[in-house]
């Protein structure tokens, strides 16, 4: 549900930027990726706060920057509620 209210705000270059969903980057699947910025967005469910979880999200965070990726984490929960703050954070990737 979050990752689809995501894609709503993201899809068509409504940033002025295109991002792909769903896109295999590598060994991965990310849940958003813009090739041409060099941004990957994943949307975390709660299973994410395992220990098992984060260190499997580290070791896949670390794999996706070696391939030149930014990797921007947001929760359901900030998608959801919180999704003006969302979009700024990522409009500011592209805009520093």
């Amino acid at each position: 549900m979050a990752e689809e209210y995501l894609w709503e705000q993201l899809r068509g270059g409504s940033l002025g930027v295109d991002f792909l969903r769903q896109h295999i980057v590598g060994d991965y699947i990310a849940d958003f990726a813009s090739r041409h910025g060099g941004l990957i967005i994943e949307v975390d469910g709660g299973y994410h706060a395992e220990r098992q979880q984060q260190e499997d999200d580290a070791v896949r965070e670390q794999a996706l920057e070696q391939m030149g990726f930014h990797v921007m984490r947001f929760t359901n929960e900030e998608v959801l509620y919180d999704i003006n703050n969302v979009l700024q954070q990522i409009d500011s990737y592209f805009n520093e």
